[in-house]
């Protein structure tokens, strides 16, 4: 039967939207028109989405214009079963010149080798066969020195963005939305195709893809999954930037990663690169944004873990790897800050980070001078002397010339002549030395000088490595208290800085400049606590650096309840639990002997509390369950109180913030002046 009139305009119209792809299409027409060369059978593969339907129906319409017979099988109906695809391609077998087309064959079972081995050697003369599915075909199509010669296999990639572009202009997107689609369709096109079938957003509000087109593109992109397991795997996958084993490890527990690893190995949107695993981009940004949509505390939840993870990665790695593992914690934050992100995460292969060399000093010391004026130049040579091994050099790939260069000092108590030769370490240690906010034992990191000369402290690659540098050094050094960082370009960098805990302490003027000093205190909000703050999807409040430090003092409402959460979360580990922010609070008492053990008293005592409130009981009984029992999941805490998950997750965040209430009142009871002494006897005392 001939073709309809509306299934001659359907194919047209594919036919114009089909964009790029150029390589598999020349492929199908040489098979179509017979040539000498061409294969015989050809496999399209890759994730769902990607387009392998589209370039099956070109192959059909190809073939018939050129005469041929089509069979279009779809293998989902084969149930694995040989005989259905003999009946179903039975026509392939007697007429010469068919073009056989199998879609959907990761859904017919085991069928390739039979197929291969049985099936096609009855073809008829000059017929033709193409095969398209999710999975790679079998190595043995190319290891069979006869098959190897007529077989092609076409492996199916994103869109690159000028084809995402022209698609999308087919589609009849206006030029100035296209942008948004294809960052965050990644090239696939299903997901540019319901992006621009979409509803027109809001004039002036971001495109963001709706509800309804995230549960599509679920669907078609990743399918069914086998378990709750396998789908946390995935969501771990989406917010890191590549996937290694230990991380898995690290979210998901032991039992979890080995069972998913191997299966995420073998997803067709899954790369295995020599990094570790990577999702394609359609597939990164659908689940992220589905899972943001869908549960937002999961997708905080996850981003944690994966921030906690990246930070071990860090500790764990050699001095020459850390850096990776920084950028790779850095992806979680890629779109925070949008266009205007002074920080690119990505690798820079042609710059190096390397230790400072005897025959560097003269070059550091020109382009300190150049940058700064000759007052650095002598405290960087200064510091040259005493602290060679903080210093870090940059050069260009190839090169010995160093053209760029930090330094982070490390000091317990300068020395005179550490004063007398910097004066920003002078006026900074005036500062610290006033407040009082170094102790016996500790110490403090300052990175002092990031200097690129000719593009001074200016966005670029080498910044980026120097922050690299900066940010592996807080992560890996510990004993920390304080930590302070010099920018004479402040005002480029002060909201970023703001953003991840660092705020002006004091400036000092150099030679013309202004050098700013921003500082963080780690004994009020740890690494850990740190890590876990700027890895939240609405920016959590970090805590700055203080003058005012000492144990007793206020800690900001913010830091405080964090910390009630971190001291319960960490309650069954005591060596976290010792390095809790609540130590500083008012709940430990001034000289107290064994601060630790106060804080868990005040805290049992709190706990208590709610018990014998008939309206804190379910309270009580969701913080226990969890934390002090140590419950190993909050699905397994639900059960244990015979509650449903969600019930159980809303008295948990009740519970948090009644025993943050609780534990404020109790500061500001340690804050209540003791009542003065009466010098009337009972008997005067007034009747009440």
């Amino acid at each position: 039967m001939g073709r309809t009139g509306l299934a001659d305009r359907l194919a047209a119209a594919r036919a114009v939207a089909l964009v790029g792809r150029g390589p598999e299409r020349a492929v199908l027409d040489r098979m179509v028109s017979g040539a000498a060369d061409a294969p015989v059978v050809a496999y399209l593969h890759g994730p769902g989405g990607i387009g392998k339907s589209s370039l099956v129906r070109y192959a059909a319409r190809q073939a018939e214009l050129a005469g041929r017979s089509v069979v279009h099988v779809d293998a989902r109906f084969l149930d694995g079963n040989p005989r259905h695809l003999e009946e179903a391609a039975a026509l392939a077998c007697v007429e010469p010149g068919t073009a056989l087309l199998v879609d959907s064959f990761e859904q017919g079972g085991r069928l390739e080798p039979w197929l291969r081995d049985t099936f096609l050697l009855r073809l008829a003369e000059g017929a033709l066969v193409v095969l398209a599915g999710r999975g790679a075909p079998d190595a043995d199509w190319s290891l069979d020195p006869g098959w190897a010669r007529l077989f092609a296999d076409l492996a199916l990639r994103p869109l690159d963005p000028a084809e995402a572009d022209a698609l999308l202009a087919a589609r009849g997107v206006a030029a100035e939305q296209r942008a948004a689609f294809v960052a965050f369709a990644g090239g696939s096109p299903l997901a540019l195709s319901l992006a621009a079938s979409a509803p027109p957003a809001t004039p002036g509000a971001p495109w963001g893809p709706t509800g309804d087109a995230l549960t599509t593109l679920v669907q078609r992109l990743v399918g069914d999954l086998p378990s709750a397991a396998h789908r946390r795997a995935l969501e771990v996958v989406a917010q890191s930037y590549v996937t290694r084993e230990p991380l898995l490890r690290a979210v998901l527990g032991d039992e979890d990663s080995a069972a998913v690893f191997p299966w995420l190995r073998r997803l067709p949107y899954i790369e295995a690169t020599p990094e570790g695993l990577q999702p394609h981009d359609a597939v990164r940004a659908t689940l992220e944004a589905d899972l943001r949509w869908r549960d937002p505390e999961r997708y905080d939840d996850v981003r944690v873990r994966v921030s906690v993870a990246c930070l071990q990665a860090v500790r764990r790695a050699s001095e020459e790897d850390a850096l990776p593992r920084v950028a790779e914690w850095m992806f979680l934050f890629r779109d925070r800050d949008g266009p205007d992100a002074l920080y690119d995460w990505r690798a820079h292969p042609h710059v190096e980070d390397t230790p400072l060399r005897p025959g560097d000093v003269p070059d550091v010391l020109r382009m300190a001078e150049e940058a700064e004026g000759p007052t650095s130049a002598v405290a960087v040579a200064h510091w040259a002397r005493r602290q060679p091994g903080a210093f870090r050099v940059y050069r260009y790939a190839g090169s010995s010339a160093p053209v760029a260069f930090m330094a982070m000092l490390r000091l317990e108590a300068p020395l005179p002549e550490d004063r007398a030769a910097d004066p920003v370490i002078a006026r900074l240690w005036e500062h610290v030395g006033a407040s009082g906010a170094l102790r016996q034992g500790e110490h403090l990191g300052i990175r002092r000088f990031a200097v690129q000369p000719g593009w001074h402290q200016r966005p670029s690659p080498l910044m980026d490595l120097i922050s690299r540098r900066t940010i592996a050094e807080e992560m890996r050094t510990r004993g920390r208290a304080l930590t302070f960082t010099v920018f004479q370009d402040a005002e480029r960098w002060r909201r970023y800085l703001a953003d991840a805990g660092l705020h002006e302490i004091v400036a000092v003027h150099l030679d013309g400049r202004e050098q700013h000093v921003f500082g963080r205190d780690w004994r009020r909000q740890t690494v850990e606590q740190w890590v876990e703050h700027r890895a939240r999807a609405a920016t959590a409040p970090v805590v700055a650096w203080s003058a005012s430090a000492a144990p007793g003092d206020e800690l900001p409402r913010s830091a405080f309840e964090a910390g009630v959460v971190e001291a319960l979360r960490t309650w069954r580990a005591p060596r976290e639990f010792a390095t809790s922010v609540l130590l500083r609070s008012r709940l430990v008492p001034r000289g107290s002997a064994d601060p630790v053990a106060d804080l868990r008293g005040t805290i049992t005592t709190a706990l208590d509390a709610l018990r014998v409130d008939p309206a804190g009981v379910k309270a009580y009984e969701a913080l226990t369950t969890t934390y002090i029992s140590a419950s190993r999941t909050q699905k397994a805490a639900a059960r244990r109180l015979g509650v449903p998950y969600g019930t159980y997750r809303r008295h948990l965040a009740l519970a948090r913030q009644r025993l943050v209430e609780q534990l404020l009142r109790r500061q500001v009871e340690a804050l209540a002046p003791s009542p003065p002494t009466s010098s009337k006897t009972p008997e005067d005392a007034p009747e009440m």
